[in-house]
């Protein structure tokens, strides 16, 4: 016969594990995603009103960032993610892989400013508004910054071309909104951040 004490105890054990806080489902929900969770998604797994989640996951992120774990909470691309600070990142380089990309070249960034700014553009209006060729736009599209989004209604419906939720990621944005705004200089600002 099992001690009544012993089985209580495992109860109570099962029971503690099986009702996690909404603090740590958010946390396990983040980590596991790989991606950022918008809070949509999150809602309707935790099967709570969006308001109160809203609620949860600032104070699980100002929460996370007082413990000083290595890690913190991030909204970005419409989403929450777990993220390494910036300021940590660059000692666990040796551990991060694969190795960045080479950086982007100045006439890459200009061709993804003229996407993310007037998207959806034709190559022949990116080229037209760059002064240059549009050649780098194979190269966005193997970084997954763009994307064919659909056909211009122009004579020989060429490819209409805009962002991609990894532009958002990359770029450390919410949404294309929060793109700083044009400046009379054209796109030279972006190239200087």
């Amino acid at each position: 016969m099992a001690d009544p004490s012993a089985v209580a105890r495992a109860e109570a054990r099962q029971g503690s594990s099986t009702e996690a806080s909404v603090s740590a489902l958010i946390g396990a929900a983040l980590l596991a995603a790989g991606r950022p969770v918008t809070a949509r998604e999150l809602a309707d797994t935790l099967a709570l009103p969006e308001n109160t989640l809203h609620r949860e996951l600032e104070a699980f992120a100002r929460s996370l960032a007082a413990a000083d774990l290595g890690f913190v909470a991030e909204a970005v691309a419409g989403g929450w993610r777990l993220i390494v600070p910036p300021a940590l990142a660059a000692r666990l380089s040796p551990l991060l892989a694969p190795p960045p990309l080479p950086a982007l070249s100045s006439a890459a960034l200009e061709v993804l400013a003229v996407i993310a700014y007037r998207q959806p553009v034709t190559r022949a209006e990116i080229e037209a508004m760059r002064g240059g060729s549009a050649g780098t736009v194979v190269t966005l599209q193997e970084r997954e910054l763009v994307k064919v989004v659909g056909r211009s209604d122009a004579v020989g419906g060429p490819l209409l071309y805009g962002t991609t939720a990894r532009f958002l990621l990359d770029f450390g944005l919410e949404s294309l909104d929060d793109l700083p705004p044009l400046q009379d200089g054209g796109f030279s600002h972006l190239l200087r951040g």
